[in-house]
């Protein structure tokens, strides 16, 4: 068990408490800068795919772990940056500028969504942003002059500094430092003010209003930052799939987003990284269990939906806390061994209010 000793003042904001901390992280950024020369390029590619998806886990876990504002529809703002950016790349504007209007434009669709759902919470703000992304599916697929609708849309190639994306180890590097940026950008604004009070309405939006927080800037604000955030990753995920569809960014694709931090562990950072890398090898580990079931299961229509249905159920019941909460508690226990206790973490019987009445 460590125990930390505080002897200036800087320890306390430092973003690494310990030297522990900064040996494994040091060693997994090495492993990550390193992970070109030790993987061939398919899981190359699927790293870059991770890293994307963590740059659209920053903007979710924002909104939904960190202000308590559920949303089922964060695959539109996926699609706004990807077709924005994709757009201004056929206009002839660089790749920086392009990624940074796309995500102007998704953080700008993110506060015309909160506007209208200012006044709701729980499952009632849920239908509202599955609502906008069902219209954004639909606008997509009928402004044909602009999306291309059914018929697609090709992504341009791009470089930077005389590299293009299209090479695989450069486009890894590149999502690895958006990454990287996204998760900075993250901590940091999470230890401001204005992080504080994402968290205080998280906890209790009567208590925040009590203490002055403006309810209504600050969710528009956690909206818009959030939207921005997965603008970005949409923006990347074009360069990665090459050819743009409306039916990428279907429901099943915001349902996904969400199942990622859930898993991973709501409310913390790095339960994104955990979601994200469950998010983006699962779909090879169903590839592969394929390959050893009986051809009468293994040919089963919706076979990987309803695997992802069922970890998420089972994640729910067993681990609410998510992967990162399991790992936490795995920690304790080799920490306190041979003192730890069988039911440290024993969950409490939860009442309805109604039912604390009686």
């Amino acid at each position: 068990m460590r125990f930390l000793k505080k002897t200036r003042y800087e320890q306390d904001i430092a973003l690494l408490e310990h030297n522990g901390q900064r040996f494994w992280y040091g060693l997994l950024l090495l492993l990550v800068l390193g992970a070109p020369f030790l993987i061939d390029g398919f899981y190359l590619g699927e790293l870059s795919l991770v890293a994307i998806y963590a740059i659209a886990g920053c903007g979710l876990m924002l909104l939904v772990g960190f202000t308590g504002q559920v949303s089922l529809g964060h695959a539109a703002f996926l699609a706004i940056g990807a077709y924005c950016h994709t757009w201004c790349l056929g206009a002839g504007v660089p790749l920086l500028p392009s990624l940074l209007i796309a995500m102007s434009l998704s953080a700008a669709a993110g506060m015309i969504v909160a506007l209208p759902a200012l006044r709701m919470t729980g499952i009632y703000l849920a239908v509202a942003t599955l609502a906008f992304a069902v219209i954004v599916e639909q606008g997509i697929a009928h402004w044909e002059s602009v999306t291309g609708g059914y018929r697609g849309l090709a992504v341009p190639d791009a470089s930077l500094f005389g590299l293009s994306v299209t090479d695989t180890t450069f486009f890894y590097y590149f999502c690895v430092a958006l990454m990287l940026l996204a998760t900075l950008a993250l901590l940091n604004l999470l230890r401001s003010p204005t992080g504080r009070a994402f968290v205080a309405i998280r906890d209790s939006e009567t208590s925040a209003q009590g203490m002055g927080i403006g309810l209504a800037r600050y969710k528009t604000l956690a909206f818009a930052l959030s939207a921005a955030l997965t603008g970005l990753a949409g923006g990347l995920l074009a360069h990665k799939i090459g050819y743009l569809a409306p039916d990428a960014f279907n429901l099943i694709m915001s349902i996904q987003l969400l199942l990622m931090v859930v898993v991973g562990g709501l409310g913390s950072i790095h339960g994104i990284f955990y979601g994200a890398l469950f998010l983006g090898f699962l779909p090879q580990g169903i590839a592969l269990l394929r390959d050893a079931l009986p051809p009468a299961l293994a040919n089963i229509p919706g076979l990987e939906p309803g695997i992802f249905g069922a970890l998420l159920i089972l994640m729910l019941i067993v681990e609410p806390d998510g992967l990162y909460g399991r790992w936490l508690k795995i920690r304790q226990y080799l920490d306190e061994f041979p003192l730890y206790r069988a039911k440290t973490h024993k969950r409490q019987k939860q009442f309805l209010r109604t039912e604390r009445l009686r």
